[in-house]
């Protein structure tokens, strides 16, 4: 079958359901977009996923199986989001052995499964028909990127701007230790955003 490789290209906050987010993974040849509804859990472990920098003091549980993964002498070749049934989209989690080249493929969520893929480094593909059923073309602003989840309100990100790189670390360290995932990545956004002023 003929996939069609796509990329992350943000998390934002869901329009249509409270409480949840959307993914969106693009496929960049067309530029069309599949866009993911998935829980707060999940969004916070792919993100965590994409800041390779930032690691939670005990492991969360996408980070617990690829653990075990790797201990097994397996990787994560790919994931293939086949099929998509009401809404809901289905994927694979295809796996290879490392010694003896034995392949294995396990059902998982989509929102698992690109969790597992950003920890593995792995591409993930979709079928042309799950493009056509539920791809969409989307101007997105910004050099196309998706804009930046709103995590914190305007007094929060003031408040942090008025913080020394030093304390904003000792926050940074703090908010990772007590597993508060959402103030640890709007403290990362605010390093970061001062990192770029200084190259």
């Amino acid at each position: 079958m003929d996939y069609k490789q796509l990329i992350i290209r943000g998390i934002s906050y869901s329009q249509t359901q409270s409480g949840a987010y959307a993914l969106l993974l693009e496929h960049e040849e067309t530029g069309v977009k599949l866009p993911v509804v998935i829980g707060n859990f999940e969004a916070q472990s792919i993100s965590l996923g994409l800041e390779k920098d930032l690691r939670p003091p005990r492991p969360l549980t996408h980070d617990l199986f690829t653990k075990f993964v790797n201990s097994t002498h397996y990787t994560l070749e790919s994931v293939i989001i086949y099929q998509i049934i009401d809404g809901v989209f289905f994927s694979n989690l295809n796996f290879k052995n490392t010694e003896n080249g034995e392949e294995l493929i396990l059902d998982a969520r989509t929102s698992d499964a690109v969790a597992m893929a950003v920890r593995f480094d792995a591409p993930i593909y979709t079928t042309e028909q799950v493009l056509n059923e539920a791809g969409i073309l989307l101007e997105i602003d910004n050099n196309n990127e998706l804009p930046e989840p709103e995590t914190a309100s305007e007094s929060e990100t003031s408040d942090l701007r008025k913080l020394s790189t030093e304390e904003l670390q000792i926050l940074l360290d703090d908010a990772v230790r007590e597993e508060d995932y959402d103030t640890a990545m709007e403290i990362q956004e605010e390093l970061k955003r001062r990192n770029k002023k200084i190259d």
